[in-house]
């Protein structure tokens, strides 16, 4: 069932700060609206993409004091056995919650064709067709057809898109968390503004008459979408200034700080797929100084974006990943005075969090030196199979094309990992 999406601690919390004046109270009215609308809520996923390929070596899967192990020390999570960077203590205090997926063995290692191939689960150029991300997926096997917000919503960077699924089913682009959606409010009366709106309406379905090309459908499909968006209450999800201070001071400072928490935002109001990018992984120089800043960002973000999905009771019904497109090199290289490490899919980890995975526990393994996986491998098929089955997504499924070609959402070949789900 459907869990109220504030918490009673929380409701304490503004009560005593004295926030439940109108703007909280129109706030919690959204809140409540949806939750009724959605008595038995379907899952939903919020990827959390370290653009660049994070060191997993220095991340999930360290080997301290060895000769290539970096200097970063492991330490204890809240599970027996499961150490992870010193750099992530918070996170390791909700290992209970999530697993990692120390075994992932993906085979691209160029960052434009990784990124297509984990977004998708097929390659880039493969059939001569465009495919489409997971966050699109999502949206129309277990998206809200009828809802006024986007299914699918991209933070922070321009992601994968639906491909040959169609406009109804792109992401909603939110570069900056901050200002949120440009022009998302009209600066004109409500008479005014549906007046054009439906003097637009007009001529769009005059042109679609005449011509019945398919640009102009994909046209008159965004602008719909655009105007409903405009015309809910629940848009006010987009701005995050609107959010406590109390609860906003956990996720830490920065656009990715922002992002996870605009996220928890909109899985509230019912969002299905949520993309926040965290970039600067890319470090072939000066690698442990950066993985340290970059994981400075990630463990108050994530952290408090679990602590909030569990307090609201969402964090059974919301998947989080974290992950990139691939990991780094085992061996430190050596350019010049700031060595690095470099590309490498042979072998690489990944964490996830809630969904109503089974937590506590590590997938796969690799050698000493996390160069080589040696138990559990896991494909790039294996992981979209997973992420489709904790989700309630057959994978199995055939889509159709625009010429009717029937294509499966994941390929054949795919073995999910059934530990997780």
């Amino acid at each position: 069932m459907f869990t109220s999406p504030v918490s009673r601690r929380d409701m304490l919390k503004y009560a005593g700060a004295g926030l439940l004046g109108t703007g909280m109270s129109g706030w919690l009215n959204i809140l409540a609206t949806r939750a009724a609308q959605t008595q038995q809520r379907t899952k939903s996923c919020i990827l959390l993409w370290m653009d660049g390929g994070p060191s997993h070596k220095d991340t999930f899967d360290l080997r301290p004091g060895t000769e290539q192990g970096g200097p970063y020390q492991a330490i204890d999570t809240n599970v027996p056995g499961i150490q992870i960077s010193e750099h992530f203590p918070r996170l390791a205090r909700l290992m209970n919650h999530g697993a990692l997926i120390r075994s992932m063995s993906t085979g691209e290692g160029a960052h434009g064709r990784a990124k297509y191939y984990l977004h998708t689960g097929y390659k880039e150029g493969v059939g001569g067709l465009v495919y489409p991300a997971l966050g699109s997926i999502a949206s129309m096997e277990i998206g809200n057809p009828n809802s006024p917000l986007p299914n699918y919503v991209s933070i922070g960077n321009r992601s994968y898109g639906s491909g040959f699924l169609g406009p109804r089913h792109q992401p909603l682009i939110v570069n900056d968390p901050v200002r949120g959606v440009e022009n998302l409010r009209s600066f004109v009366t409500t008479n005014q503004f549906n007046n054009r709106v439906n003097l637009l309406d007009e001529l769009e379905a005059g042109f679609h008459r005449t011509t019945q090309a398919d640009v102009a459908s994909a046209h008159r499909t965004t602008y719909q979408r655009a105007v409903t968006l405009m015309r809910d209450q629940g848009a006010r999800a987009f701005d995050i200034a609107n959010e406590p201070e109390v609860s906003r001071r956990g996720y830490g400072t920065g656009r990715f700080a922002d992002g996870c928490l605009l996220a928890r935002r909109l899985i509230e109001t019912g969002v299905t797929f949520v993309e926040v990018t965290l970039g600067g992984w890319d470090t072939h120089q000066n690698n442990f100084a950066r993985v340290q800043q970059l994981s400075g960002q990630v463990d108050p973000a994530m952290s408090q974006l679990i602590t909030d999905l569990r307090e609201r009771g969402l964090l059974d019904t919301t998947l989080v990943i974290w992950m990139g497109e691939f990991g780094r090199t085992p061996r430190i290289n050596q350019r010049g005075a700031q060595p690095g490490r470099d590309h490498y899919p042979r072998a690489w980890s990944l964490a996830m969090f809630g969904g109503g995975i089974r937590g506590g526990q590590v997938i796969g393994r690799t050698d000493a030196e996390a160069a080589t996986v040696v138990e559990r491998p896991v494909s790039t098929l294996d992981f979209m199979a997973t992420v489709c089955s904790i989700l309630g997504i057959d994978y199995s499924k055939q889509n159709q094309t625009q010429n009717g070609r029937p294509v499966r959402i994941v390929d054949r070949g795919a073995n999910p990992i059934t530990q997780l789900v």
